[in-house]
């Protein structure tokens, strides 16, 4: 793992999310995007070299409703930066976390992900990002 690539938060509106976070980090997003295969709408804010994603569900049993129906608004997962993703399942698989998605799959801003089960990590879903090359 190279970084923490993103932390994502679960709101209930991206718009009046935007609004707040726009304030508190005196700037705006710089992307807006849907994915659809989760159901969620994604904003992202670069803070410094950090960057923070809202996520918004896009339907009823999208892993985000779910969570803000049980949790409520809030940090949803740590996303982390890595070399190469499948070799990164592989050692962590051999290491004992339960890998929700063996093959890793498209998500927002340009990345393959694949996630750990908040159950082998201490109670936090942590995303593997590793940038699409085209």
């Amino acid at each position: 793992m190279k970084k923490i690539e993103h932390i994502g938060i679960a709101v209930k509106s991206l718009e009046t999310s935007n609004t707040l976070f726009s304030k508190l980090f005196g700037k705006p997003h710089y992307k807006i995007e849907d994915v659809v295969s989760e159901g969620v709408k994604t904003s992202f804010f670069q803070v410094g070299k950090n960057k923070i994603e809202l996520l918004e569900a896009t339907n009823p049993n999208s892993p985000i409703a779910k969570f803000i129906e049980k949790k409520g608004e809030g940090i949803h997962h740590i996303a982390f930066d890595v070399a190469d993703i499948q070799l990164e399942i592989a050692r962590l698989k051999e290491e004992g976390f339960v890998v929700l998605n063996t093959e890793p799959k498209k998500g927002a801003d340009n990345k393959l992900v694949a996630f750990l089960h908040p159950k082998s990590t201490n109670g936090v879903l942590i995303e593997l990002c590793q940038e699409i090359i085209e």
